[in-house]
């Protein structure tokens, strides 16, 4: 189980539906309904996720958010503890938030639920955002407060229970240089605290009485992590009605860990009710200081991990999504909806994680720490409905 990715993409899936608040603004009421697919690497995820909003004063809005993760994963690098080659489970989420209008300024909270059959999650979400200038500059503060419960099944070990209190803070600014260039910069600061490892995960080590065979013992991690973000994006708005936007951030944390994000994107209306959107991504990171995928020997030192999202790895995705709008005459009590697809892909390479999965033919075995290296492909749709009223 990668808890990591699940709740990546989750977060993903939500953006991709959900209108965040502007300064001044309060978004309109609207219905979305998504089914999100992802399949790579060993994890399938699937299912749907149901958002309203609606404004109950001139000053208010409220919404509502259930979302579904139906998960199948025979994940390389967790298989090793549970002796098992797949297993399933659901995540179910909900949220609820309030934004309120005030002057030029807007503020926010929302609370949310996660409950798997070994892991709950709780947040508590606080933001507000003020407009100045006239409107061209909109500054934001936000702050998230989580509370996780991590269990464990399959194991022996259905007693098992441990916390973590996660802590977010961020702030934001974005100017209107140009009647056709928007820049922004963020910077988000994040504090983890409990365990913050997979239960499921083995770490593995040289057997001292035969340095030909390795063996697994479960992955032991600092029971404290704090990083830092910044970005910096902007969109630029063509004279034949399209735009291109990109974007570049940087994250470091206490692990050791530093990444570097590129994206690029472009967007074509056609007519009047298609819109075609293209997008590239690099990511790219270093290991944490306590990765390896091979240690010496049992506990040779005292934090050991060999989960492949803390090596040393790169990815790529690629992205294609079409709007369609209908109804826009309105009928009853709808004024318009969007019919949307978007489609990912992404490309993982690792360049000190290998891959255990393959079996050889007796006496062919390569020698621990000389297999291949680990790469997959994984690709993502996401094909929502959306309504406003």
């Amino acid at each position: 189980m990668s808890l990591g990715r699940f709740r990546i993409l989750a977060t993903l899936t939500l953006l991709a539906i959900a209108e965040a608040a502007s300064a001044a603004v309060l978004p309109e009421d609207r219905a979305d309904a998504l089914y999100h697919y992802y399949d790579g690497g060993g994890v399938e995820i699937s299912g749907p996720s149901l958002l309203v909003r609606k404004q109950v004063r001139d000053n208010i809005s409220i919404y509502g958010n259930y979302y579904v993760d139906s998960i199948t994963s025979a994940s390389i690098d967790v298989q090793v503890l549970t002796a098992a080659s797949e297993y399933e489970e659901e995540r179910t989420e909900t949220s609820f938030g309030i934004d309120y209008l005030v002057g030029d300024a807007i503020l926010s909270v929302g609370i949310g639920n996660s409950e798997e059959n070994d892991y709950t999650a709780d947040t508590l979400n606080f933001g507000i955002s003020q407009d100045v200038f006239g409107g061209l500059t909109t500054v934001s503060m936000g702050y998230t407060r989580g509370s996780d419960v991590v269990g464990q099944n399959g194991t022996g070990n259905e007693n098992f229970a441990e916390d973590i209190d996660r802590r977010k803070y961020r702030v934001g600014v974005s100017q209107i240089l140009t009647k056709s260039l928007l820049m922004s910069l963020s910077y988000e600061a994040i504090t983890d605290e409990g365990f913050l490892n997979n239960p499921y995960r083995a770490y593995r080590h040289l057997d001292p009485a035969n340095p030909s065979v390795y063996l697994f013992k479960q992955e032991v991690y600092p029971r404290t992590r704090s990083s830092n973000a910044v970005a910096l994006r902007g969109r630029y708005h063509l004279p034949f009605r399209a735009a291109v936007h990109g974007g570049y951030r940087y994250f470091a944390d206490t692990w050791d860990i530093q990444s570097h994000t590129i994206e690029l994107g472009y967007t074509q209306p056609y007519r009047q009710a298609w819109m075609l959107d293209l997008g590239y991504r690099y990511y790219t990171q270093t290991q944490a200081d306590f990765y390896a995928d091979l240690f010496p020997f049992e506990n040779s030192q005292n934090f050991l991990a060999r989960d492949k999202e803390l090596s040393t790895f790169v990815s790529h995705s690629f992205h294609v999504g079409v709007k369609y709008d209908f109804l826009e005459g309105g009928w009853s009590f709808l004024d318009k909806g969007s019919v949307n697809l978007f489609y990912n892909h992404i490309l993982f390479d690792y360049d000190n994680f290998t891959d255990l999965s393959i079996n050889y033919a007796p006496g062919s075995e390569p020698a621990p720490g000389a297999e291949p290296l680990y790469s997959f492909s994984a690709d993502v749709i996401q094909f929502f409905v959306s309504f406003w009223f």
